[in-house]
This record gives C-alpha cells, sequence and structure tokens, in this order.
C-alpha cells in the first residue's frame, strides 16, 4: 500500500450529502444518477455504481460521505461531481455506504 502524506490527504473535501433521488441510467446495469444536497455547495449529481446493492428507494433521504472536490467525469453521458464513499469486500459480495452515525449530521457539513 503506498502511503499518502498529511499534505496530499487534506487536499481532499469530504463532506456529509443527503441523496435526494436516485435514477436508473438507461443501458447501465451497475449504475445510478443519484442527485445531492451538499449543504453550501448546493445540488450534485454523482454517478454511481450501487444498483445491485441498493434499491432506489432506500437510498432517497439516506445520508452518505462524499468527495466533494474530485475532478468531474462524465459516465455514460452524465457529468459526475463527486464520488460517495463506501466499504467494499474484496470479492465485491458487500458493499456498504459510509455514513455519519448521528441523523443530526446536515448536508455539507465537513468530515475531518
Amino acid at each position: 500500500m503506498e502511503e499518502v502524506s498529511f499534505d496530499e490527504w487534506s487536499k481532499l473535501d469530504l463532506r456529509v450529502a443527503e441523496i435526494k433521488q436516485a435514477e436508473d441510467i438507461e443501458g447501465a446495469d451497475k449504475l445510478y444518477k443519484l442527485i445531492v444536497d451538499v449543504g453550501e455547495l448546493g445540488e450534485r449529481v454523482l454517478c454511481a455504481g450501487i444498483k445491485q446493492y441498493y434499491k432506489k428507494e432506500d437510498l432517497i433521504g439516506k445520508k452518505i460521505i462524499i468527495i466533494a472536490n474530485l475532478k468531474p467525469r462524465v459516465i455514460r453521458g452524465i457529468e459526475s461531481k463527486g464520488m460517495l464513499l463506501a466499504a467494499v469486500s474484496e470479492d465485491h459480495s458487500k458493499v456498504i455506504l459510509l455514513a455519519p452515525d448521528s441523523e443530526d449530521a446536515e448536508p455539507g457539513m465537513r468530515i475531518s
């Protein structure tokens, strides 16, 4: 495993986000298009490969942790502006979204 310096790690802007919408992406069997609220950063679109692990209706209202300053990337024609964080088993049989441990966490709060 490659080590990173504290300066490198501190460049990441980790935030609490709340999932407002989850939509299928035409032709994508693993991806959802998520609309998330990131507080003062506004709403963002994220593409996430979690379809086989979560139902759309179970995602709505869920608070998650995202990387807010990841360079945008076009996935299946959709500009994804961030990345959600998840714990993933080695064989990818389990994927668990990282979330704050309190419902009091507000969208946009920084993770440090």
